[in-house]
């Protein structure tokens, strides 16, 4: 095959030979060794589906003539066999010059294709003659712990050159002086190029002088705001580059991207080729879809809604996890949050110390938080079969080599199916097969999935979602880059169309200078602390009054409904009350307590259509996008029993009102085609609105790289913008993350699906594996699933009549 067939599209993972199962059964092709797991009596009714995954035979190749005899060696001691031809195709494309983005499989060997022409560059000797540093290359990661494992993979090599070091938050001052002097390879995340590297270049200017390698190691990590931060910020180090002469080679990798040259494009700002062909070995892997039982069933089908409260999907991942480890199965389970993971590993051992005590001890959590001399040891136990079980959270995602276990559980949707198969892609020994399982939340986004396994197996993983135009992302970058070098007329190409305007906004405000020569920055203070890439309006710490220590953090935005004075908030698995918001000082001052309820804010919001970009007649609908300004007030909180979520009482809050300029997309009803479909009863309109804007709101991470918990909404029967019955949903950051948008792209397919997992869901009145919303500010009233469900019907009906 020629490099050039290897560019299209990755393909999606095989579909299995399994179908859809009846609850109970278990089909061909599930491992024996927990074929008795998933066949227990007590678990009737949970296992939705089963896809077998099948094995792949690899495909090798010779190694390239150009590589350092000395780096194949080493590389090759640790494969112990030629490369994969994905790796061989990837470095080859690298070698001649060319940027370039290599999808391929989870534990494929993606390290190996830019480390090869890596190694071999900067191990030349410097063109003057010298005895310095020769070439330089920058490595980027997402977490500090995928940076200290590729540092470790490196140095395992024993190779004498270059000299590679990770330079971080944690990385001392001197060190840092030594790694800007020595270093080669300087192992990074794109905050320390933000707020170090970029605005300390003269000191850096060797290192970038030299700079011939950029590499961008799980690249689907940047999506949403984070994604247009980060493209912001190598745009700037292409500037400053190209200040000192240098012109760098971009390698991009990630095992779940889609469409990956323009993904990377869009990331980086230059033309990228993609090898997409996968071509390592897989073992046959089985992927049980698994829903917990509702807690009043007796004796029915546990189904989706069959009546009372699901159990929790820690709880049913950690009897899962306990049965692997007694059956001697090398188990992952990944879970949301820090305290789910703790919990599931604790849970696990409770379970083994009743039948399996000489086992309960091989089960851990591992977490952000542990030193790092503690995660090392805890990845080796795992590699090693010491530690049998271990619940994580996804700091095991991304890039650990933990791969080779036998089984992996994922407790609750990961967000996005590129995570899902990252996940699963950790489960897999060459010659044996893999289990993994997804246990579904009481969530209508995990519902849908456990009984639609079309949704996610043999289709693409979401497209990556990022804006580098986003003017509210832009305009600190802009800022920091006048503070770096003086922008000039010649630097607005870089940064895309919306630059222009952005610099006209800074000058207005103050913040730039206009000049002869370009633009200046006017401030003492440094211009890099305007911005967090890693938020949306920074953040507000909780601290406890006592003590005066810093608990963690919350984003600033979501404050008001998170740390009220009166809120119950829990770090760590301990609940803390809170005294004080203030919200000037940026903290929350909170007392440890043990409360016997739960807090839940209420809240007014309107939403105001400041831009239509795009709208579409379909009958009696209209589907718009565009800009709208949303304006928020937390008014009180209620108070609820824990346990029965009964309503205890409700307190009322004097906070301010909030304004968000963001991106929307938006569909409207002509008022009678709306009220028809509820029966021609006015009154249940707001309740069908309502109900059918939480769902969808639920249903959109199925197409973009986002979480629920990454929009807002808003329904009304008759809003003023449209004169009619209209539902919003819109981006929850300023400036948009581009999630609406993607939502209003396939606007039929992502209707559709919110309208056949409310209509499948089999509670009677709501419930939230359909309609109810953990995050509503109206305390999810009023809610109407039945005319939720008329009213979706009637919308996707006019979609797939208007369709082409």
């Amino acid at each position: 095959m020629t490099r050039a067939a290897a560019r299209g599209r990755p393909s999606p993972p095989e579909a299995g030979t399994a179908g859809r199962v009846v609850p109970g059964e278990v089909p061909g092709g599930v491992p024996v060794a927990w074929d008795d797991l998933l066949r227990d009596g007590a678990r009737t009714g949970r296992l939705r589906h089963v896809e077998v995954l099948p094995a792949r035979e690899g495909e090798r190749a010779d190694w390239p003539a150009w590589a350092d005899p000395e780096v194949v060696a080493a590389l090759e001691r640790g494969t112990g066999a030629r490369p994969w031809r994905h790796q061989v195709l990837a470095a080859d494309a690298v070698r001649a010059g060319r940027s370039t983005v290599l999808a391929a499989g989870t534990a494929s060997g993606k390290s190996l294709a830019f480390q090869l022409p890596l190694l071999t560059e900067l191990r030349r000797p410097p063109a003057d003659g010298t005895d310095g540093r020769g070439a330089t290359a920058l490595y980027l990661a997402p977490t500090k712990a995928l940076a200290a494992d590729q540092d470790a993979r490196l140095r395992a090599l024993g190779l004498d050159r270059p000299l590679t070091a990770t330079y971080d938050g944690d990385t001392p001052p001197e060190v840092r002086r030594w790694v800007r002097r020595n270093a080669s390879l300087v192992l990074t995340n794109v905050d320390m190029l933000h707020r170090s590297l970029l605005p300390g270049h003269e000191r850096w200017a060797p290192f970038l002088r030299r700079l011939r390698f950029v590499v961008v190691d799980e690249c689907h990590t940047y999506r949403g705001v984070f994604g247009s931060h980060a493209a912001a910020v190598l745009r700037r180090l292409r500037r400053l580059a190209a200040r000192y002469g240098a012109e760098p080679v971009f390698v991009l990798a990630s095992a779940t991207v889609a469409e990956p040259a323009t993904t990377a494009r869009r990331l980086t700002g230059v033309d990228v080729e993609a090898v997409t062909e996968d071509t390592s070995t897989r073992p046959r892997v089985s992927v049980a879809l698994w829903e917990p039982p509702r807690r009043e069933d007796t004796g029915q089908d546990a189904g989706q809604g069959a009546g009372g409260e699901q159990r929790t999907a820690t709880a049913e991942t950690a009897d899962l996890l306990a049965g692997l480890v007694r059956r001697g199965v090398r188990t992952l389970a990944f879970v949301r949050s820090r305290a789910g993971a703790e919990s599931v590993a604790a849970g696990a051992r409770r379970r083994l110390l009743e039948d399996a005590p000489d086992l309960a001890t091989s089960v851990l959590a591992y977490r952000g938080g542990y030193l790092p001399e503690e995660r090392r040891e805890l990845e080796e136990g795992l590699r090693s079969g010491r530690v049998l079980g271990m619940a994580s959270t996804r700091a095991l995602e991304l890039g650990v080599d933990v791969a080779g276990l036998d089984a992996v559980l994922i407790a609750g949707w990961p967000g996005t199916r590129a995570s899902f198969r990252q996940q699963l892609g950790r489960a897999g020994r060459r010659d044996r097969p893999a289990l993994g399982v997804f246990v579904a939340r009481d969530d209508p986004l995990d519902t849908y999935l456990v009984h639609h396994p079309e949704a996610l197996f043999g289709v693409d993983v979401e497209a990556t979602v990022l804006d580098p135009s986003n003017a509210y992302v832009l305009a600190p970058h802009l800022a920091a880059a006048a503070q770096e070098l003086p922008l000039t007329e010649a630097d607005l190409d870089l940064f895309g169309p919306a630059a222009a305007g952005v610099l006209d906004l800074l000058v207005a405000r103050g913040l730039l200078r206009r000049r002869a020569r370009g633009w200046f920055w006017t401030r003492p203070e440094r211009a890099c602390d305007l911005t967090d890439l890693r938020g949306a309006g920074g953040t507000v710490r909780v601290v406890e009054t006592g003590t005066g220590r810093v608990l963690g953090t919350v984003e600033a935005g979501a404050a008001d409904s998170s740390v009220h004075a009166g809120a119950v908030h829990v770090h760590q698995g301990r609940s803390y009350v809170v005294d004080e918001l203030d919200l000037a000082g940026g903290v929350a001052l909170v007392h440890a307590e043990t409360p016997e309820h739960t807090t839940h804010a209420r809240s007014r919001s309107e939403v105001r259509v400041l831009a239509v970009e795009e709208e579409t007649v379909h009958g009696p609908l209209t589907a718009s996008r565009g800009v709208v300004e949303v304006t928020s007030r937390v008014t009180g909180f209620l108070r609820r029993r824990t346990g029965t979520g009964q309503v205890l009482g409700e307190e009322p809050l004097d906070l301010p009102e909030r304004r968000l300029r963001t991106r929307a997309t938006w569909w409207s009803l002509e008022a009678d085609t709306a009220v028809d479909a509820v029966g021609g009863a006015p009154a249940r309109l707001p309740g069908a609105l309502h109900a059918a804007e939480h769902a969808a709101i639920g249903l959109l991470p199925l197409l973009a790289t986002c979480d629920r918990w990454d929009l807002g909404g808003l329904s009304t029967a008759l809003h003023p913008d449209t004169g009619r019955p209209t539902v919003f949903v819109h981006d929850a950051v300023p400036g948009g993350a581009g999630f609406s948008d993607r939502g209003h792209q396939r606007l039929r397919e992502w209707l559709g699906a919110t309208r056949d997992a409310v209509r499948a869901c089999r509670c009677a009145t709501g419930c939230p594996a359909c309609v109810q919303s953990p995050k509503c500010g109206n305390g999810n009233e009023p809610l109407d699933k039945a005319g939720a469900v008329a009213v979706l019907d009637v919308v996707v009906a006019a979609l797939a009549a208007g369709a082409p």
